[in-house]
């Protein structure tokens, strides 16, 4: 299953720049994995020591937030999009 991620602009650094990566995945999980197998380290930015998303790491697969779906379970399907989008914070 092809679907694509993109990466915020913060964590680019990790990825060689690139905004869209491709992964064959069938779930958000199995998405990470293959992220952190092609760019070491960007999973613990993504992930807490449990292995939850961070707090301030949100997740979408097609504009839907996988916290109001089934999380990292979320299934994925090709054609799927990923986002990756670090919360902001103002004051």
């Amino acid at each position: 299953m092809s679907a694509k991620v993109r990466i915020p602009t913060p964590l680019r650094k990790l990825t060689n720049n690139e905004e869209l990566v491709e992964v064959e995945a069938t779930t958000v999980a199995e998405a990470f994995q293959q992220l952190q197998a092609r760019f070491p380290g960007i999973q613990e930015r993504l992930l807490d020591e449990t292995g939850a998303v961070r707090r301030f790491v949100n997740v979408y697969v097609n504009e839907e937030d996988i916290r109001f779906l089934q999380n990292q379970n979320t299934p994925i399907k090709s054609g799927d999009e990923i986002s990756i989008i670090p919360a902001i914070a103002g004051g």
